[in-house]
């Protein structure tokens, strides 16, 4: 049996590094089958060389992020041990740091992947930036954030949320009430973003201003947007002639962020998508980016990673 140590500096490092009930120590035991146990300042691993040397490395991964102030979680210790799995190990420190909002509970945002800390960037330094990958990536709630930081830091005068509202297998003429009501559920995810950012009464306050406009995609034809933070979620589901439309809306000192799935296409038969076409369209073209979230890119419960790699899988057997 082969024996490894690591040592820790102070009583609170491995606190943090544990975390509750050691589940964080529980996580490495188990993915690289060996055995852990702390010992005055220092944690013993012992098992298979190679296990060892792994569980060490991610060991000492997770306690730079600690040192560097992060609070560690299920989702940012499995993460990390994906990347030393990887061998990138050397990649986990840029993890650390890069808050961009704070709720208005005040929780920091901070992305939590290499994939979001790359999306982030790329909202930052281009005016169209286009986020696609699956469900739980963060692309729209970290598009959200990007905005409520621009618009408090008086980079632009408004927030505009849009998405086009399509029905995914439900008809929006058996919803009750008139048309603002029918296309709120198809909203809501934006409106929980913003709940989230701002709090319900500053949230309020903005949409009484003007600031803040939630609004179906059909409700920007023939307007020119100044001066604001314009994101479009869900984009998979627009049309090619409803993409070129959006996209021309763009109005001086404004900003752009297109975010979709391009594996859950819910428009009629013979429609295709908008943001298909726009991803080779705009491809190479200048202040315009592209970032793609892969499915290592989840932050939502690890099930949700499972299952986006059967669907994967199904669909490379199926074609």
């Amino acid at each position: 049996m082969f024996e490894q140590r690591v040592s820790i500096d102070r009583t609170e490092q491995a606190a943090a590094l544990f975390g509750n009930l050691d589940e964080n120590i529980r996580l490495i035991e188990k993915e690289y089958q060996v055995a852990a146990v702390t010992r005055d300042s220092e944690i013993k691993v012992t098992g298979e060389p190679e296990n060892v040397e792994r569980a060490v490395r991610a060991l000492n991964s997770l306690l730079a992020l600690v040192n560097r102030g992060e609070t560690l979680t299920e989702q940012n210790v499995r993460y990390c041990l994906s990347l030393v799995n990887e061998g990138a190990e050397d990649k986990v420190q840029a993890l650390a740091g890069d808050c961009i909002c704070i709720t208005s509970k005040g929780k920091p945002i901070k992305p939590k992947t290499l994939g979001q800390k790359k999306y982030c960037a790329a909202i930052r330094d281009n005016t169209i930036t286009i986020g696609i990958g699956p469900a739980g990536t963060g692309k729209t709630y970290l598009a959200v954030a990007m905005a409520v930081t621009a618009f408090r830091a008086q980079q632009v005068e408004r927030i505009i949320l849009t998405r086009p509202a399509v029905e995914a297998g439900e008809k929006l003429g058996f919803l009750p009430g008139d048309l603002q009501q029918k296309v709120d559920p198809y909203l809501r995810p934006l409106y929980d973003a913003l709940f989230d950012m701002l709090g319900a009464e500053t949230y309020q306050r903005y949409v009484e201003r003007g600031n803040i406009e939630v609004a179906p995609l059909a409700y920007m034809r023939g307007r020119t947007l100044d001066d604001s933070f314009i994101i479009l979620d869900e984009a998979q589901n627009t049309t090619q002639e409803q993409m070129k439309m959006f996209l021309t809306r763009l109005g001086f000192n404004s900003r752009m962020v297109i975010t979709g799935d391009i594996t859950q296409i819910d428009l009629p038969d013979g429609r295709h998508s908008g943001l298909k076409q726009i991803t080779r369209i705009l491809r190479g073209v200048e202040d315009i980016a592209q970032v793609e979230f892969t499915g290592r890119d989840v932050v939502r419960h690890k099930l949700v990673q499972e299952i986006i790699k059967a669907y994967e899988k199904y669909e490379e057997v199926k074609h």
